[in-house]
């Protein structure tokens, strides 16, 4: 006669067996789950781990790159930063002036503070075998010649720029950095469920254990790392994702949400017309956006195109890099095109918040400083996962060796 061993225990205990039985099939997922994790975090992190250092300590430099480019130049400390030009007609004539050989449309920085002028020329000659490497001037508002010179990519704060977004390797730089972007969101969300404590163990979770051995002190330095910044690190990691790929991400915004495109037509100077002076441009943005504040100005060519003076509103994320722009003919005088950086679509919208929230300048100094300090997480983090990995080693070869020992 066979004798059922939970018939043997009676009902209550039968219950539990079965609850312990269902317990442990439900836990085997779990651990295959946390085992996959693990492996690709370490493996993550071996591999993209030193781009994730080297975006991050190159990221917080250059959240403050123009401060830091006008501290490197001598030339432009004298000029006072509240000074203004006469007018940005006698900005551009000076450009003509320093420049004659170039035709080709030019692009004048307002900025917030005043100072020397920075201006760049798009299609240099000189560089057109690069992907990107625009002629930077910079102009004395009030002498009106030009202070410094150099195309991007030859100092430093546009070096770091390019060795940032694309590796110094143009736009397959850039393809590369969004990959290992991907890589290293899934490193950070790897992290987070890895360490994720279980129900009543939070306070031990995140705190730092007194006494412990260095192999646990550096495992609370990293945990602790990657909870700090977490919330930064995966706004700029996703941002960065973006900024990088315009190719993919452009295309497929388009599709769900129309991006906007200037209708302007083709805008041809005959060379003996009287062109629209850019203080008179300027003046009719202005009239049709009366509190926003210039930002840029973009003139035509000398053969064709048509100003596009780009205005900052209140509301707009960036006020570098703002996206209300009018489009005015250069003899008439006529609008050809707005657009409105406060009413674009979903995805102008999104587009219009990548840069600022990636720089931090979204969220005003407060955010600068707050992305400057977050770059300086993934150098942590590579180096205690290092060491943690290391010590991982060591044990499992100390094991090894005590059971062939034994």
């Amino acid at each position: 006669m066979t004798i059922r061993f939970s018939a043997l225990r009676g009902p209550a205990s039968a219950g539990r067996v079965r609850a312990g039985r269902a317990l442990a099939v439900r836990t085997v997922p779990g651990r295959m789950a946390r085992a996959l994790w693990g492996w690709l975090h370490r493996w993550l992190g071996l591999s993209v781990g030193l781009l994730f250092v080297l975006a991050g300590l190159t990221g917080s430099l250059l959240v403050f790159y123009p401060e830091l480019d006008r501290g490197l130049h001598p030339a432009l400390r004298p000029v006072p930063a509240a000074g203004r030009p006469p007018s940005y007609e006698a900005v551009y004539q000076a450009l003509l002036r320093a420049e004659p050989g170039r035709s080709g449309p030019w692009r004048i920085e307002v900025t917030e503070t005043g100072g020397p002028i920075p201006i760049r020329y798009y299609w240099p000659a000189e560089t057109e075998a690069r992907s990107f490497a625009p002629l930077m001037l910079w102009i004395d508002p009030h002498a009106l010649t030009v202070l410094r010179q150099a195309f991007w990519g030859d100092y430093l704060t546009t070096w770091l720029y390019d060795l940032h977004y694309r590796l110094l390797l143009g736009a397959d730089g850039a393809i590369i950095m969004g990959v290992a972007g991907i890589g290293q969101l899934l490193l950070l969300l790897g992290g987070l469920y890895l360490w994720w404590p279980a129900a009543g163990k939070w306070r031990g979770a995140l705190a730092l254990k007194r006494g412990a051995s260095p192999q646990r002190r550096i495992y609370d330095l990293h945990k602790l790392a990657g909870l700090t910044g977490l919330v930064p690190l995966l706004v700029v990691v996703v941002t960065g994702v973006l900024l990088s790929l315009p190719g993919v991400v452009r295309p497929l915004l388009d599709r769900v949400s129309p991006l906007h495109v200037p209708v302007t037509g083709s805008v041809h100077l005959p060379p003996e017309g009287r062109r629209l002076d850019l203080d008179a441009a300027v003046a009719v943005a202005r009239q049709r956006f009366p509190t926003a504040e210039l930002a840029w100005i973009e003139t035509p060519g000398l053969h064709q195109g048509a100003y596009r003076i780009n205005l900052w509103q209140p509301g707009e994320p960036s006020r570098r890099f703002p996206r209300t722009n009018v489009w005015v003919h250069p003899l008439t005088g006529r609008i050809l095109d707005v657009r409105d950086g406060l009413r674009d679509r979903a995805g102008d919208t999104l587009l219009a918040w990548l840069h600022p929230l990636h720089s931090g300048e979204a969220f005003g100094m407060a955010g600068r400083w707050l992305i400057l300090l977050s770059g300086l997480v993934p150098p942590v983090l590579c180096l205690t996962g290092l060491l943690r990995w290391r010590h991982k080693c060591r044990a499992r070869r100390a094991s090894v060796a005590g059971k062939a020992g034994s």
